[in-house]
């Protein structure tokens, strides 16, 4: 892990020394040999058990698949943003690819940390960054607001985690993840523990975000940057899922089984209303925004259930969404970068005027309603049936939200590419290879899940 943050040191400082002319070059290049060489390195390391790459920092099978993700969509992320961000002041430039690092080593921390005060910290590292992201490279004046709500409700979510992370220290014999144990006094009440349990999760609950805590995720996705837009969704939002598998075991032994119920209805139910929600959008960057809420709050569902099918298939979804709603958010800048609009009304008819990037919408939207073989069918059905084993009462909520999941899949491919095109939509360029290379990246690793599901277990 020591190597990929001096890798990562050595982008950020090589985006501040090289020409303009080859900045975007290789700064693109630089992280795509990051994130290849992420990949032999945290793969040699995959399994159950830790594997220490250093004293505090190191991967299992938890946290290899996320370091990956995290890597993996730095080239992306760059690769996206060229194209209207190659105008702008030199300046600019040079520190919105500073940004993307600075947001990938702390990634890279978080997924790795061993100590729960690294992981805390490089949990909030993210927030600076990303805000800086939404407020400076947005696209609307709303953007101001969007970071508000943004840094307002994720701080306030992680103080009551400090506050835990605090106790847990008075509590605990180390604060290390894998070693770490609460000593459960005998004075130590049920609601005193609920009280404790809620603190610890709420960061999370927050960052996901799950329905209810989820007012800032479709203002920061709309008013972001379309590197700020991928980033959100494919990674940032995954911390949340991240840290709850990893206080999930911590309170397992606890007597907590009527707090769990309340979080798995409450998510399932969430996951449902969100559903119904995405039918009404009329913006597409808003519609793919609260599909990522309806498909965190099934993985928060399935984490809660505290079964190895919820948390096999939590994970499983977590990095297959994360790459199908990146693409999606990539799809939908290349309309916004021709018709300087997102509203579904008016970006219409689009496989009669872009009809190669069609097929990417349509294997995109399959995979996010989870048509066969997609990993997001894997990771579905594993959470599905580990609530339905948990209750059966459970059934029709998670069945009508997949079912809702499925139909506004269907419509923002039926919006964007059926019927008649706009007239001034007539004269738009057609799809360039960068954008064709940007889905074809997207595409890989999902096929490489499909073909190997046992990549993204927790072993």
């Amino acid at each position: 892990m020591i190597t990929l943050l001096f890798f990562t040191a050595g982008i950020t400082l090589t985006g501040l020394l090289v020409p303009k002319e080859k900045l975007w070059p290789t700064s693109i290049s630089q992280t795509a040999i990051l994130s290849v060489f992420t990949t032999a390195i945290v793969s040699n390391h995959w399994s159950s058990s830790w594997h220490n790459l250093s004293t505090v920092l190191a991967a299992d099978s938890i946290s290899a698949p996320l370091i990956i993700l995290s890597c993996w969509l730095a080239p992306m992320a760059l690769l996206a943003s060229k194209n209207h961000l190659n105008n702008s002041p030199e300046l600019n430039q040079r520190a919105f690819i500073l940004l993307i690092t600075i947001i990938t080593g702390a990634l890279i921390i978080t997924f790795s940390a061993l100590e729960l005060v690294l992981f805390y910290i490089a949990f909030e590292t993210t927030l600076i960054p990303t805000l800086i992201l939404i407020a400076r490279w947005g696209a609307q004046m709303e953007r101001f607001q969007a970071g508000i709500y943004f840094i307002f409700y994720t701080l306030f979510g992680s103080l009551p985690l400090l506050i835990s992370l605090i106790a847990l220290s008075f509590s605990s014999l180390s604060l290390s993840i894998p070693n770490v144990e609460l000593i459960w006094a005998p004075d130590y009440s049920l609601p005193s523990l609920t009280a404790w349990w809620s603190l610890s999760i709420l960061a999370f609950l927050v960052k996901m975000p799950i329905y209810g805590f989820h007012l800032w995720l479709p203002k920061a996705h709309v008013e972001a940057p379309v590197a700020g837009s991928m980033i959100l969704a494919a990674i940032l939002l995954k911390l949340g899922g991240y840290g709850l598998i990893r206080l999930i075991t911590l309170f397992s032994n606890t007597s907590l089984n009527n707090t769990s119920l309340v979080l798995v209805v409450f998510c399932s139910w969430g996951a449902l209303i969100t559903s119904m929600i995405c039918i009404r959008q009329t913006d597409l960057k808003a519609l793919i925004a609260y599909s990522s809420v309806g498909h965190m709050s099934i993985v928060a569902a399935g984490v809660f259930s505290e079964t190895s099918w919820g948390l096999n298939g939590a994970l499983i979804l977590m990095i297959a969404h994360g790459l199908v709603s990146s693409a999606l958010f990539s799809l939908a800048n290349t309309i916004y970068e021709r018709s300087n609009t997102r509203t579904l009304a008016i970006t219409r008819g689009l496989k009669l005027i872009l009809p190669l990037s069609t097929i990417w919408w349509l294997l995109m939207c399959a995979a996010n309603l989870g048509l066969p073989p997609s990993p997001n069918l894997i990771g579905e059905i594993l959470i599905i049936s580990s609530l339905i084993n948990w209750s059966i009462w459970l059934l029709p909520i998670v069945g009508f939200s997949t079912v809702f999941g499925a139909v506004y899949s269907l419509m923002i491919f039926q919006l964007s590419q059926q019927g008649a095109p706009s007239p001034f939509l007539n004269n738009i360029s057609l799809s360039f290879s960068r954008e064709h290379l940007l889905a074809s990246l997207h595409i890989l690793p999902l096929t490489f899940i499909i073909f190997s599901p046992t990549l993204t277990l927790i072993t």
